[in-house]
């Protein structure tokens, strides 16, 4: 596949590709003056997309396509980001949740509301 083509395929722009193959993700073959994309090109760019969706760093990514002996490394460390980022997330939905379900006009004033705050951490309850 050309680079115009796999840029449509994915929905990015060429020059990402590129770029990735400038700072050493990606070597797709040349024909000539032009980038040929194989079967293992597309999956490299999936496991990048993917990788990049869960807040690894293209450097991040580069070391573990660079050095295999440092790729646990890299994924635990991110896996650990990660895990904090979907708690953090999961906390912010429940308090949306709650406040969807809360019938006063100032959500932040009822009780409930902020024993859900106080419970997340955040705040400690007010003494009655």
């Amino acid at each position: 596949m050309s680079v115009g083509e796999v840029a449509e395929r994915f929905g990015l722009a060429t020059h990402v590709l590129r770029h990735w193959e400038s700072v050493g993700l990606l070597k797709p073959s040349r024909s000539g003056d032009r980038r040929r994309y194989a079967d293992a090109d597309l999956s490299r760019i999936a496991v990048i997309l993917r990788s990049k969706e869960a807040g690894i760093s293209l450097d991040g990514i580069r070391e573990m396509f660079q050095k295999p002996g440092e790729r646990d490394a890299v994924l635990e460390r991110h896996k650990e980001e990660l895990t904090r980022r979907i708690a953090a997330a999961q906390a912010s939905l429940t308090l949306i949740d709650c406040a969807l379900g809360c019938e006063h006009d100032d959500f932040t004033q009822c009780a409930h509301f902020q024993a859900v705050i106080a419970q997340a951490g955040r705040v400690r309850p007010a003494r009655s």
